[in-house]
């Protein structure tokens, strides 16, 4: 009976336009579940989930809360489907085993969303010393295989330049390894760069049960050396992979396409090797991205629109500016009120 319940479920997910990847997580999260509580559906009880709760809250680490929420979703959404009338499963339960499912989720043993952003404090961007100490541990790597004379100085290059890409775009994982030659475009209005002037992102994240978003990312001039580095790959460096039978703009040496843990991989060799903060993931580049566009002054509707935000209020939560740009901020106020700094003052 619960496989049964399961498999229904699934099924609905499915209906609802939710992913394969999703569904199976979800489905497989509640089939653990019910291993955790030793019994069936018809037999869960609010307390199975304060039990549950406080065992992952004495793990090493804890689970976070946006975690615990998510699985306090998933339980809730579960119990809806075996208690709507519409599905039978009540009646069917109460003849088989003279019982039948309850909603074992309420509003005072589950998590809710308390904030916008629900991350750790340790995430965050990264400074402008720390990216000049990863994009400079990245080129040393591809130096250090070329003088040594081994194999994967282009894949060195490969990753250094699309590392350098996500943050230069304010990329997602997915969304730069989803990249296809293709998806370069050039911009009437910035001619110095040829066709880098735009890349077109087709697989941004979606709402649930949506296609991927798409959306097209203008370059800066602030980012300027790492579009010439794009360039160089695209015209010089990836010809020598002889990927002709893909379209994929990072390719490996089997001529495929670059994984998602090839990446997290990489970032956290890189990373190490550079002697950063652990905390730092491949992210940290899209709230760098963020962060330094508000710096550089870009008006906050352009900075929503380059990353794919829906609401400002999300952008926001990835801003981290410097003191330095809050001091220019306040000299700017200082000067606007006060009138110009006077000499010998600093500015």
């Amino acid at each position: 009976m619960f496989e049964e319940m399961l498999t229904g479920w699934e099924r609905q997910q499915f209906s609802r336009g939710l992913a394969a990847e999703t569904v199976s997580s979800t489905v497989g999260f509640m089939r653990r579940f019910g291993r955790w509580t030793g019994d069936y559906p018809w037999h869960w009880k609010p307390g199975d989930v304060e039990d549950f709760t406080s065992a992952l809250l004495t793990m090493q680490p804890p689970r976070a809360h946006s975690t615990l929420r998510g699985y306090h979703q998933r339980i809730k959404t579960f119990c809806a489907y075996l208690i709507d009338p519409r599905y039978d499963w009540g009646r069917r339960c109460e003849e088989a085993f003279g019982t039948h499912p309850i909603q074992i989720c309420h509003e005072w043993n589950t998590r809710t969303h308390l904030s916008e952003f629900e991350a750790l404090p340790v995430k965050r961007p990264l400074s402008y010393d720390e990216l000049e100490a990863f994009f400079s541990h990245a080129d040393s790597l591809v130096e250090t295989i070329i003088t040594s004379g081994k194999k994967g100085a282009l894949s060195a290059l490969r990753d250094a330049q699309l590392f350098k890409t996500a943050y230069a775009f304010g990329l997602r994982r997915t969304e730069v390894a989803m990249l296809d030659l293709a998806d370069l475009r050039s911009n009437p209005n910035s001619p110095q760069w040829a066709g880098y002037g735009v890349l077109h992102v087709r697989f941004g994240k979606s709402f649930k049960g949506g296609p991927p978003r798409r959306r097209s990312v203008l370059a800066v001039p602030e980012f300027g050396w790492a579009i010439e580095g794009l360039k160089q790959w695209v015209e010089q460096a990836r010809p020598k992979f002889l990927a002709h039978q893909t379209n994929a703009l990072w390719v490996t040496e089997r001529k495929g396409r670059v994984s998602i843990r090839h990446l997290d991989n990489r970032f956290a060799a890189i990373r190490d090797g550079a002697g950063l903060d652990k905390n730092l993931t491949m992210h940290s580049l899209r709230h760098s991205y963020v962060t330094h566009l508000v710096e550089y002054g870009y008006p906050e509707r352009f900075v929503q629109e380059q990353v794919g935000h829906s609401y400002a209020s999300t952008t926001a939560i990835y801003t981290s500016v410097s003191n330095d740009y809050k001091n220019r901020i306040l000299a700017a106020a200082l000067a606007r009120v006060y009138g110009p700094t006077p000499k010998g003052l600093p500015s």
